[in-house]
């Protein structure tokens, strides 16, 4: 036991009340003096109903959202070949069990408030089970990721994987609320020292433990709310007040609503010459090699993210008192070291405030997350971490792999697994040892594929290796790209020219595919239908009707109309007259419809005539009703119109919403509209199988390939009736009746539609265009 004089006086201390603890708190600040310098001493007066450390709270609030998760599981694995004492292996944990309280520590809720007790005995039962070497990695990981009931206990297990007479597997599994990395390793130590005593039928006396877990949990609430908490806060709320932003990195997939914690990790090993290079940096710079190797981390999140405020948990062991160094509890703590970065910062700035930032964390280090997170009030999430979503962890002088251990009859190793969860979206590990530095990232399989992670690593290790080359440069200006990754996104993904059919439009092409299939199914609305042949026939008439009242080149024509084959019909038309067409919503407010015909200054406008009355259309504004039946144009030529156009003139214009103040109308040319449909069908390619469901509002631009895509490549157009672009079923419906292969959805309506419960029927979809 540790002697020390002022165990009386902090026992004195932790027994005044709270007023009195903080007036005492003030006459040692008063006189230069920490209470963090005294001793932590036991003043527990039972083994009942005992307050909760304060991250233990938060660990209990985790594992009530998640508590089928192993992202807070603490494992290890041991390899152990030779003749093994069973009996001495579990007499050696009985004896850790009964050196440390926290492995005979069960949780309870008492006046809904969680406490723990330390029960006066508890035994772990090894579980000793026969398997394959075939299925070891397999089983082994499943025992690290089976549940823990916090409430049921226990909350250390041990299991014996049986390969052989002289070949085991021993399995360690801890909660983190009762246990981290240090106290594994403690664990493991002490209990090789035991077995290696038990197996010869000697005797192990260990170094007494001055306190327990529980001691400290009281002594740090206590030291806390007397006054230490406000000082250290009083940092970190000057540093991280204010908005709490969220990074966000270039995801493979959407941020899901709860994080699964699902995860998966990628080794990296930094080759010689470069970790040479970073220490002869870190040496030049007056830093440490974690803070070389955590600025060129927030580095390189700055230039995938493109934010500037970036934020990274960062662990500490919490370790820095000589009572808690062997004991087996939760201690580690985390902050939240910030940089600020700006596209002229060098990364040799970077590195003085990585530095100062680090110090400055170091001074206020014992501040607990969870007060912290308390303090700061972020916008709650099950989505992210609150405060930082990546962290960076660095061991320096840590122990190389030493191989196996030797222990009377046995040789013991540790066994690698494949860690299969992740806490953060994304977190770097270093190793700095004698052999170099290895690196891990270990990443939310939720967010990210493992080919960008690879892709993230590389871009990792060549910064690292441009800012040791000149730490001068502007963070923006360190190299990111190998050589050869470089010349594919700058030059062959930029290498787009093609040689299009720009010499003719849209409507042309159109035509050819009359020429082609004159029979062919093009266009379906309700029980109508037309063939290639009639729907050119009945466009080329009223295109004809058109130039003769004068639409030609980069004239602009009004169509006020609904979904219907009348619409269809007049988009044509008014490309073969060679003028542009201007889209007018039926359902738009009259006001804004008189703005968009005033301001566009549409020659000629098409509507139905059931529309007539309830359009604002301007005083000498001839308009011409669609739906009169065929007679009214029968003498009109059903030959192509010859209007002599080039990839200049205009094909239509559409107008904004108007959401921010009035619509603005904006023009789109021939060889524009035609590159983009190109482009298209080279990239997705259509054919005469393919059905196409138009459902966008004509207003909006994804309409218009909606509509030219499809008839200019041999395939089916099928038109919705209007308002069935906003009922889930009814889309369903018609895509079943009429086995739509392609459509378009902007990501709310695709979210519904894909929750119908007959979503699983539209086997015939091919192709999901999703925009807006």
């Amino acid at each position: 036991m540790l002697s020390n004089p002022n165990i009386d006086l902090v026992s004195r201390f932790l027994r005044l009340p709270l007023e009195q603890r903080k007036q005492f708190y003030q006459r040692l600040q008063s006189r230069g003096m920490s209470f963090a310098q005294l001793p932590i001493a036991s003043v527990r007066e039972s083994n009942d109903n005992l307050p909760l450390s304060y991250a233990q709270e938060r660990q209990w609030f985790l594992w009530q959202l998640e508590p089928d998760s192993a992202a807070y599981h603490v494992p290890g694995a041991l390899r152990l070949s030779g003749r093994l004492d069973i009996a001495a292996l579990q007499r050696s944990f009985d004896s850790l069990v009964a050196r440390h309280e926290s492995l005979r520590t069960r949780l309870h809720l008492q006046d809904d408030r969680m406490t723990q007790q330390v029960l006066a005995q508890a035994s772990i039962e090894i579980v000793l089970e026969p398997i394959d070497e075939a299925r070891l990695k397999e089983r082994v990981e499943e025992e690290m990721a089976r549940p823990f009931d916090l409430l049921q206990g226990p909350l250390l297990r041990a299991s014996l994987l049986h390969l052989g007479e002289e070949e085991h597997v021993l399995v360690l599994v801890q909660h983190h609320i009762v246990s981290d990395g240090w106290s594994m390793q403690v664990m493991v130590q002490e209990l090789m020292q035991l077995y290696a005593a038990y197996s010869q039928g000697q005797e192990c006396a260990l170094p007494a433990l001055a306190i327990q877990y529980a001691d400290y949990a009281l002594w740090q609430r206590s030291w806390m709310e007397s006054g230490e908490k406000a000082r250290q806060l009083e940092y970190w709320l000057a540093l991280l007040g204010g908005v709490q932003p969220v990074l966000e990195l270039p995801f493979d997939h959407p941020r899901p609503a709860q994080q699964s914690y699902r995860g998966a990790r990628l080794d990296v090993a930094l080759e010689q010459g470069l970790v040479a290079a970073l220490k002869g940096l870190a040496q030049r710079e007056g830093v440490t090699l974690f803070m070389v190797l955590l600025a060129s981390f927030q580095a390189l999140l700055h230039r995938h993210s493109g934010q500037q405020d970036i934020r990274v948990g960062v662990p500490i062991a919490n370790r820095n008192r000589v009572e808690v160094e062997r004991l087996i509890g939760f201690f580690v703590n985390t902050q939240v070291l910030k940089a600020d970065i700006d596209g002229q910062l060098t990364f040799a700035q970077l590195l003085q405030q990585a530095k100062r930032r680090a110090l400055e964390a170091q001074a206020h280090q014992d501040l607990p997350f969870e007060q912290l997170v308390e303090a700061l009030q972020p916008e709650r999430s099950l989505s992210h971490n609150p405060l930082f979503q990546v962290m960076f962890n660095h061991q320096a002088n840590a122990q190389a792999d030493a191989g196996e251990t030797q222990l009377p009859g046995l040789r013991v190793a540790s066994l690698e697994w494949d860690n299969q969860s992740a806490q953060f979206d994304l977190s770097l590990d270093t190793q700095e040892t004698a052999e170099g530095i290895w690196a891990s990232l270990t990443y939310a399989t939720d967010l990210f594929t493992h080919a960008s992670i690879e892709r993230l690593a590389r871009h990792w290790q060549n910064l690292l290796r441009s800012a040791v080359a000149d730490p001068t440069l502007p963070i923006q200006d360190l190299a990111l790209l190998e050589a050869e990754e470089r010349q594919r996104i700058v030059h062959q993904w930029n290498a787009t020219e093609r040689d299009y059919p720009l010499q003719c439009q849209v409507h042309q092409l159109i035509e050819e595919q009359v020429a082609l299939a004159p029979e062919a199914p093009a266009l379906v609305f309700g029980q109508q239908r037309l063939s290639y042949a009639e729907l050119n026939r009945r466009a080329n008439r009223l295109a004809h009707r058109l130039i003769q009242a004068g639409v030609g080149p980069d004239v602009l024509v009004g169509l006020a109309v609904e979904r219907s084959i009348e619409m269809v019909v007049g988009l044509l038309a008014v490309l073969k007259a060679g003028g542009a067409y201007v889209p007018l919503d039926p359902e738009y407010p009259r006001e804004r419809l008189a703005y968009m015909l005033e301001d566009s200054g549409v020659k000629l406008l098409l509507t139905h005539a059931h529309l007539l009355e309830q359009l604002p259309i301007p005083q000498g504004l001839s308009s011409l009703a669609l739906e009169q039946g065929e007679a009214w144009l029968e003498h009109y030529s059903e030959e192509n119109p010859q209007i002599a156009l080039d990839g200049e003139n205009l094909a239509y214009v559409i107008y904004t919403s108007g959401s921010t103040g009035q619509p603005k109308g904006a023009g789109n040319r021939h060889s524009a509209l035609l590159n983009r449909l190109c482009w298209m069908q080279e990239a997705y390619g259509l054919g005469a199988g393919d059905t196409v469901l138009q459902k966008t509002p004509f207003s909006f631009d994804v309409s218009v390939w909606e509509f030219f895509w499809p008839l200019m490549t041999g395939a089916r157009l099928v038109v919705a009736a209007p308002g069935d672009h906003r009922d889930p079923a009814r889309l369903v419906s018609l895509i079943n009746s009429e086995q739509v292969t392609t459509l378009h959805f902007v990501p709310s309506m695709l979210q519904a539609f894909l929750q119908d419960r007959d979503v699983g029927s539209c086997t015939s979809l091919q192709r999901i265009v999703c925009s807006g």
